[in-house]
């Protein structure tokens, strides 16, 4: 896809910066927009699971997080760009029962996707009253229509059923605009605003995380809605324009965004990359909307979250969107995908349009260009240890946030969507998700087809049908011990879960997630105890992927070739033979110019020898959110044979798994780092090791 000028080529440095990436964005909407703008369809025949005049709502409504941005900020005295005068048309015609068919949105039913797209109408009321309603003392007739109208349409959310999840919050937007910018009285909507909110504090959790609905056995959710999608960016809209009506509980959503502020930012690497994980990802660069929407609240951060350092993490994860051309249609709109078109990671419910709700990480543009937040120098990502490593627990999203240096990584446990949505077990329920290789979905029931990178994937009927996490018990934060031949020992924190790939297997996996150390900073850990209840009919065989890995040559696209990097040869100085790929009994690895890739087999507890292989495996095409064409290392063995007698015994083993990613690390400082891989003791065995090894629990 071409670069889109004006934003691609953009520095994205300065608030001025910024204003041309909006219009940037937003011109190749306007040949799209209906004759009087309260619409757009983008001329993409992809469909969801809502009716196609909401899905052109989306097309009005999203843009207007950035557009409302700039006109809060505009000066009163010069005309509105002419580019934006069709929304400020449409927001009329949109919510005139009389525009005719073309126009009107249509009546807000039950559980109605034009609830999502009021609260952006409600944060324009609130942003820019007088640019969409008239000036509050207005005769004209013309003002005086549309203001009824558009009271009488946000007013209709209200009595309405929503889903008890982050959508609440959009009724409670509305309600607020209705009081703060439609002259309704308080004391109306104070009751179905409190009731709202009431359920929508029921969700948080602690450490300034909410779930996305209850946190229960259907569903346990914390992801992106938690804070830039949703919950904590409606909390800081909250906290800049309810503050005089409810005092009380803005300064309660001030301090849940600082405890939230306070590890959020671990999820965004130096180059402003964040991981993805959880649904809606085809929002992109929306990931970073809570930095935005915290410098638009003006809410004072803990240390060492200063005003620089807010904006270096928003400018540079827009700086990194822009130098991704695949995110734009040839036309400069938005396809949906991430780092490409890909039909395969978007829900039921994203439209052509939908990719927009980007938009609001521009909510920043409220602030005049003579704000701290502007005139304030950009700083690097905040450092806690002062080392290399950095590794933090994330107590309530279940998650360990790395970060190498050579590579930006989570491990994750316990998460698990449990309502009808595609690819579910892949957003939410991978052992690790990275900035730099995202995670893989699945196109189709084969091994293959199910691009099985950061899972372990069994089967029990012969390799037809493959079972991965889904569903798990709650997750547990434990430690194994590092154990130094030269220093103390040292603990490390790591996460247990228990799963079952179905209820029909009567088969029973105990996963621990162990992070980097210190000591093999390029590894993470993955030990598995699998105890099957009664004997199989068929064999049990697992697969387990590494991060799966652009997987072609640099120069001419083909395939990778083997590597010779035999254990006590000296690497090639070739830099042909910086990329390739390695095959062994035990490990896989795949090195291309995209970093390196591989895992390990370590055997633990076994009843008797099994078969154990490390291939690479060449998943389907557009399987990888960050990269169309990839390969996977594998560690593929058999658990247990058919009508094995000694089922009962159980199986214990580990994979060690390597990823650097692109970095300046020479071929031979790779090949030394992935033959120095960490070395596992169980701590109830006798056997004695010497050096350095981990000690499990």
């Amino acid at each position: 896809m071409p670069h889109l000028p004006g934003f691609s080529d953009n520095p994205l440095r300065t608030r001025a910066d910024l204003i041309t990436a909006v219009y940037t964005l937003l011109e190749p909407l306007i040949p799209y927009q209906s004759p009087k703008g309260a619409r757009i369809r983008l001329p993409v025949s992809t469909a969801t699971h809502f009716d196609e005049t909401a899905a052109q709502l989306e097309g009005f409504a999203r843009p207007l997080w950035a557009i409302t941005a700039l006109l809060t900020s505009a000066d009163a005295n010069l005309p509105v760009d002419k580019r934006l005068q069709g929304w400020i048309n449409g927001f009329a015609a949109g919510t005139d029962p009389t525009s005719g068919a073309e126009e009107y949105w249509g009546d807000v039913s039950d559980t109605d996707q034009r609830m999502v797209e009021i609260e952006i109408l409600g944060f324009a009321l609130l942003a820019a009253p007088r640019a969409f309603l008239g000036a509050p003392d207005s005769v004209d007739e013309n003002d005086i229509k549309r203001r009824s109208n558009i009271t009488k349409y946000l007013k209709s959310v209200n009595g309405k059923s929503f889903p008890q999840t982050n959508w609440l919050w959009f009724r409670v937007m509305a309600n607020l605009a209705l009081v703060k910018s439609c002259g309704v009285p308080y004391d109306e909507l104070k009751e179905s605003m409190n009731t709202d909110l009431e359920i929508l504090d029921t969700f948080y959790i602690g450490g300034g995380w909410a779930s996305d609905g209850s946190w229960c056995e259907d569903q346990k959710q914390m992801d992106y809605y938690s804070g830039s999608f949703a919950i904590q960016f409606s909390q800081c809209v909250y906290i800049k324009y309810a503050a005089d009506i409810d005092p009380k509980r803005v300064e309660l959503y001030k301090d849940r965004a600082r405890s939230f502020a306070s590890d959020f930012w671990r999820y965004f690497d130096k180059n402003g990359a964040s991981i993805p994980f959880g649904r809606s990802l085809t929002y992109r660069f929306a990931m970073g909307g809570f930095w935005a929407a915290v410098a638009m609240a003006e809410i004072d951060l803990p240390a060492p979250l200063t005003p620089g350092v807010v904006k270096g993490l928003l400018l540079r994860h827009l700086r990194y969107w822009a130098s991704k051309p695949d995110i734009f249609y040839p036309d400069g709109t938005l396809n949906i995908g991430f780092m490409y078109p890909n039909m395969y990671m978007c829900e039921d419910y994203n439209s052509p349009q939908s990719p927009y709700w980007c938009m609001k990480t521009f909510v920043m543009l409220t602030l005049p260009e003579d704000h701290a937040f502007w005139v304030s120098m950009e700083e690097s990502l905040p450092s806690s240890a002062g080392t290399d490593l950095e590794v933090k627990v994330m107590e309530h999203p279940k998650h360990i946030l790395v970060d190498s240096g050579n590579h930006h990584f989570l491990l994750s446990s316990g998460q698990y969507c449990g309502w009808p949505l595609k690819a579910t077990e892949a957003k939410y329920c991978k052992f690790a998700y990275s900035s730099s290789f995202g995670f893989s979905v699945p196109t189709g029931p084969l091994i293959q087809q199910m691009a099985p990178d950061n899972t372990l994937a069994l089967t029990i009927d012969d390799r037809e049908s493959w079972r991965v996490r889904w569903r798990s018990s709650d997750t547990l934060t434990s430690k194994v011990t590092l154990i130094h031949n030269m220093a103390a020992p040292e603990e490390i924190p790591a996460l247990v879960n228990v799963w079952f790939p179905s209820k029909a297997a009567n088969l029973m996996i105990s996963t621990t997630l162990i992070p980097s150390t210190k000591r093999w900073p390029d590894w993470h850990i993955r030990v598995h105890k699998c105890v099957l209840k009664s004997s199989a009919t068929f064999a049990v065989s697992a697969v387990e992927g590494g991060f799966a890995i652009y997987g072609r040559k640099s120069r001419d696209g083909l395939p990778l070739s083997p590597l010779n990097w035999a254990v006590k040869s000296s690497p090639p100085t070739d830099s042909l033979h910086n990329e390739g790929i390695l095959e062994d009994e035990t490990s896989a690895l795949i090195i291309s110019n995209a970093g390196a890739s591989g895992v390990r087999y370590t055997p633990l507890i076994r009843h008797d020898a099994k078969e154990v292989k490390g291939l690479i495996l060449k998943p389907d095409s557009n399987t990888n959110l960050m990269t169309s064409r990839t390969l996977i290392p594998t560690i593929q063995q058999e658990l247990f044979k058919a009508s094995d007698e000694n089922y009962e015994r159980g199986v214990i083993f580990a994979t060690a798994v390597f990823a650097v990613a692109r970095t300046d690390l020479s071929s031979e400082e790779i090949r030394r780092r992935w033959f120095d891989f960490p070395r596992l003791r169980l701590k109830y065995t006798e056997e004695e090791m010497e050096g350095d090894y981990i000690k499990l629990s």
